[in-house]
């Protein structure tokens, strides 16, 4: 068995089993390189070089977390989901709860994907936006799984179909760029043109999971306690009993300050920073408080990060034991000349490799000198080509324990302590996004 698969293996059963995922991180790197024949002291060095990869995120998700744990204190999450429960009766049954549903779902993925093509902040928006509106979604007992599911797919799929913002980086700099590169002694020429369109097929697939997962899989009302995400001298509730005019003027330019001072700075640190501050001086909590919230907000993102900054030094660990292109070579040994086979061994492995390394950018330079001669020799077309390097590498970014296109609505989700990482985000993302991108990606390398 090759090393990569065995480590990928390792963490899914682990994690599966309910065993921390850290742990599990560890674990698998151990296990992964040393049966790819590393010394112990080079896989340690491996896994320690690439932990500094995850930790600035790790920390930007501890800050962020901050603000929306100092967002809570103020009251004005409480105030907010208390006036739209009285406006809308959701306390009641019927066609209100209903609607209110369906445009909070829309809201969220509206927000997810505006935060990869029109302001591109990626994952920083989830744990400022969605902790806030957990007491609203507990009162329309909405399943956070259907949730989670929404904002993984307004995270992962714009990105792999709209050239603009962070899709122009996935489809032009980096996919684009890679194929050429890999293919044009090859005689394989790729134009821009061609990787949106290519990509349509496959983000169909993702579309119907996600229609999947809100009308079938997770239709069905879930009880959540309704808790608070601060503590200090008074609750939430008490709060938003004295919030003034001018102190909601003040939340409202922290919020787009956040987003804005992100935007200039290119740091999320800075953003969360920038927010916390501002709500500080303002008053809405009092100022011998500001300590134990700022410390109650990074340790409710604390898991987030370990498992962020665990899964680089994985990555790290893996990508030293060069058998990510062992992975492939021996794959291509079970083809034979069954195009059809080829197309599915490609998804596969790009599947195992891209769980492992939790991100498709980081993905694709890798599988592309790979895959572009594979494809090439098995008379793909340079559609068939794009579809399959671009799914293949994709392919992990949704449903991997260690990716934040799971991570980032875990962060919102878990913010009380009701969602679990791995049930309640991988496993349904896994289900409806990863199966579905198989199917439709072969499809497309098929067709086109």
């Amino acid at each position: 068995m090759n090393a990569v698969v065995l480590a990928i293996l390792v963490m899914v059963t682990l994690s599966l089993a309910r065993v921390s995922v850290v742990f599990a991180l560890i674990v698998a790197s151990l296990v992964g390189g040393l049966y790819a024949g590393m010394p112990l002291d080079a896989i340690l060095d491996a896994f320690n070089e690439g932990l500094g990869n995850g930790a600035t995120v790790a920390l930007s998700y501890a800050v962020l977390g901050a603000f929306a744990v100092a967002l809570s204190r103020s009251g004005i999450t409480e105030l907010m989901a208390s006036r739209a429960i009285r406006r809308f009766h959701l306390d009641e049954s019927g066609g209100s709860r209903r609607m209110v549903t369906y445009t909070l779902l829309a809201a969220l993925l509206a927000a997810a994907v505006s935060s990869q093509n029109l302001i591109p902040v990626h994952i920083a928006f989830i744990p400022v936006l969605v902790p806030p509106l957990l007491k609203l979604m507990n009162h329309l007992e909405l399943d956070r799984r259907a949730v989670a599911c929404v904002i993984t797919f307004g995270i992962t799929a714009p990105y792999m179909l709209l050239p603009v913002g962070f899709g122009s980086i996935f489809l032009h700099d980096i996919l684009l760029a890679n194929l050429n590169e890999a293919g044009t002694s090859l005689g394989l020429n790729v134009t821009p043109a061609m990787v949106p369109t290519a990509m349509i097929v496959p983000i169909g697939g993702m579309a119907l999971g996600l229609l999947t997962a809100l009308l079938f899989s997770y239709r069905r009302k879930r009880q959540y306690q309704d808790l608070d995400l601060a503590h200090g001298d008074e609750s939430p509730a008490q709060a938003a009993r004295h919030l003034k005019p001018w102190q909601l003027g003040v939340l409202a330019v922290a919020l787009g300050g956040t987003v804005a001072t992100q935007l200039v700075s290119g740091s999320m640190v800075l953003g969360g920073i920038f927010g916390f501050a501002l709500l500080s001086v303002s008053g809405v909590f009092h100022w011998h408080e500001q300590d134990g919230i700022f410390t109650e907000g990074m340790r409710m993102m604390a898991l987030v990060g370990f498992i962020m900054i665990s899964a680089a030094g994985f990555a790290s660990v893996m990508q030293a034991s060069g058998e990510v292109e062992t992975l492939v070579e021996s794959s291509t040994a079970l083809i034979g000349d069954n195009k059809g086979l080829a197309a599915l061994i490609m998804l596969l492995v790009g599947l195992f490799i891209t769980m492992g390394i939790g991100s498709s950018f980081s993905t694709i330079p890798i599988i592309a000198s790979l895959y572009v001669p594979l494809a090439i020799n098995f008379d793909f077309s340079p559609m068939a080509t794009v579809a399959l390097v671009g799914t293949a590498a994709a392919l992990g970014d949704a449903g991997s324990p260690a990716s934040d296109s799971t991570l980032g609505p875990t962060a919102g989700l878990n913010a009380d302590g009701q969602h679990d990482h791995i049930w309640d985000s991988v496993v349904p993302t896994f289900l409806h996004y990863n199966i579905p991108l198989i199917a439709f990606g072969w499809l497309a390398a098929m067709t086109l």
